[in-house]
């Protein structure tokens, strides 16, 4: 049987409902959001069709020039899709929904909808002529781009669309999915796609490096939005993995960088990294908003996995370095409350030399500092006393050793803990 991501239940629902607003799902790479899609379609009236591959085209057969409507297609590798291509499969898709019988909906679904030039434009217009039909035809856009995906919902898709945020796999979906054992979680991550291959780790590195993180990096960012140092955000990313669970300074990066450029192109560029589900900088919680932004990120990892195809540890080596371990799961941590907090839940950390809280969490009303334990020693953290002491309303948790079991922490949102 295959997996179901708990999203399936929402987008069905959206999907039993009269079309009022368009569906949009977006997400890192190789998370399972066109599997979602294609899962919810089965058995329904629906078209999927992915801007990114190849599309055929209408060519002659002796001069093999393009020409209009009339003769055999042939498939032409690389062809990049045009607004007049989105508004072809818009147009057939109308059609068979005219075609069905009264009382059923139909369902066109895009993928990789942003690497379409002026997509939200053309698809406002389309959406808006449906609307004023009444046409019975539901409208889902998939995307592995955040920042653009976002650029064109907030410019020209206001008030049209429902989103549907699908972030890494969680511990739970591993182990239910794989049969992952929690220290297999920590240090392989949650790539379904990679989940086959863990026990030839060369192989499951190979695939890490090549299927997912170039990818990210070369198509979802330096493809799709302007970087002027390209080289530079690649080694920022490599970086940011090996510091992973660290709070590390500009100032500090800059000297461990080549052609770094100033402050303010890494804040950016570790910026679009975080956005494409790969590397994150947590901000030192603070009550003045200024102090916030101006202070130095704590790296962190979106999945593990990234940070293990990249390091120089084996599985059972990674697990007998207990420094190492440690990071590893501090990291792993942070990503799952990263990953599991909604926008109204804030992810940060805590430190006023020489005391340090590993993670704050905080919603406006709650307040909540935590301490992350992954050895057999357990000593109460000075950092959290100190941090209540000058919060009082702030709630401590040691998350490990002598506190919430990390396979229980793990199974459970961020927002759970601010109940």
């Amino acid at each position: 049987m295959t997996f179901e991501r708990h999203h399936i239940h929402t987008l069905r629902q959206r999907l039993d409902e009269s079309p009022t607003f368009m569906v949009v799902i977006a997400g890192p790479r190789q998370i399972g959001k066109s599997t979602l899609v294609r899962q919810v379609l089965a058995g329904r009236p629906a078209s999927f069709v992915a801007v990114d591959q190849p599309l055929p085209e209408l060519v002659d057969p002796f001069t093999g020039s393009r020409v209009g409507v009339g003769l055999s297609a042939q498939i032409i590798p690389g062809a990049q899709p045009t607004t007049e291509w989105l508004v072809n499969q818009w147009i057939q898709a109308r059609t068979k929904a005219r075609a069905l019988p009264e009382g059923q909906q139909y369902v066109l679904a895009i993928d990789e909808i942003q690497k379409i030039p002026r997509w939200s434009e053309v698809v406002k217009g389309l959406w808006d002529a449906d609307r004023a039909e009444t046409l019975a035809m539901h409208v889902i856009l998939l995307g592995s781009s955040p920042w653009l995906m976002q650029k064109g919902l907030t410019e020209s898709l206001a008030g049209r669309y429902e989103a549907i945020r699908m972030t890494h796999w969680s511990y739970s979906e591993m182990q239910a999915a794989f049969d992952f054992s929690l220290d297999e979680y920590f240090y392989f991550g949650g790539y379904p796609g990679s989940a086959g291959l863990i026990r030839d780790e060369r192989r499951w590195r190979e695939y890490v490096r090549g299927a997912l993180i170039h990818p990210n990096i070369e198509k979802d960012i330096l493809q799709m939005t302007r970087v002027d140092k390209p080289a530079l955000l690649k080694t920022l990313f490599e970086l940011g993995c090996a510091y992973s669970g660290q709070i590390i300074s500009y100032t500090k990066l800059q000297g461990q960088l080549q052609d770094a450029g100033n402050t303010v192109t890494l804040a950016h560029y570790l910026d679009l990294l975080s956005q494409a589900g790969l590397l994150t900088g947590l901000s030192k919680y603070a009550i003045q908003k200024h102090r916030q932004r101006a202070s130095s990120p704590k790296l962190n990892a979106l999945n593990t996995a990234l940070i293990s195809a990249q390091g120089g540890y084996s599985f059972t080596d990674a697990r007998n370095d207990r420094t190492y371990w440690g990071r590893l799961v501090e990291s792993a941590v942070g990503a799952h409350l990263c990953n599991t907090a909604s926008d109204s839940c804030l992810v940060q950390y805590w430190r006023e030399s020489p005391d340090e809280v590993d993670f704050v969490l905080s919603n406006g009303r709650k307040l909540v500092a935590l301490e992350v334990k992954s050895g057999t020693g357990f000593a109460t953290p000075k950092g959290l006393k100190v941090f209540t002491e000058k919060f009082s309303t702030a709630r401590p948790l040691i998350v490990g050793e002598g506190g919430i079991p990390l396979a229980e922490f793990m199974s459970r949102p961020a927002e759970d803990w601010l109940e």
